[in-house]
């Protein structure tokens, strides 16, 4: 979840990375990807709506840079598998799943800015299993902040930042939010 700089930008806590920072911790991830996916090409990246998606196309291109293989991508929107979706909304805005290819027999690895309760990935999970059968489901996320709720760990990892239940993981991309950064608020 984003909380809008409206509410946040007063309470700023510490900037964990600007642009630069960000884009190292994506080359780092492409690389373990690299290492750890083969063959590429049974790959699929697919980013949950919204920031996810941005990322993983990031992620695609910086895997197709060094390796020559673009991996395709997905964009899911998780809003009708998540289990509060009474407590957010009585009628929730779905944007729909687009995935550009049968993803039965592939290694499918969900994309996500940040990590927190391990609910917005699992929710993830079931909609791509809803479309068919993956060999296998990895999960990258840019930031984990921990505190999972569920039993859902991430395979790969742009920067760990241990965080306190009164504050927030705020992730700006450029595509979405016109900068790159990632900051830490506070809600106290």
């Amino acid at each position: 979840m984003y909380w809008g700089d409206e509410c946040l930008e007063k309470k700023v806590k510490a900037q964990i990375l600007d642009g630069p920072a960000m884009h190292r911790a994506l080359v780092r991830m492409a690389h373990e990807m690299i290492e750890q996916l083969e063959p590429l090409d049974q790959v699929i990246l697919v980013g949950v709506r919204r920031r996810g998606i941005p990322i993983a196309e990031r992620l695609s291109a910086l895997i197709e840079r060094y390796e020559g293989i673009r991996i395709p991508v997905g964009e899911v929107d998780i809003s009708m598998y998540r289990d509060d979706l009474t407590q957010i909304s009585e009628s929730p805005r779905v944007s729909g799943t687009v995935i550009p290819c049968e993803v039965t027999g592939k290694t499918v690895v969900l994309v996500d800015d940040v990590l927190f309760t391990g609910r917005t990935a699992r929710a993830a999970m079931e909609a791509v299993i809803d479309l068919g059968r993956p060999s296998a489901i990895r999960l990258a996320v840019l930031i984990d902040r921990g505190h999972r709720e569920l039993p859902i760990r991430p395979d790969f990892i742009g920067k760990n930042i241990p965080t306190s239940h009164m504050e927030r993981v705020g992730v700006k991309v450029t595509e979405v939010d016109g900068e790159d950064n990632v900051a830490l608020y506070s809600l106290s």
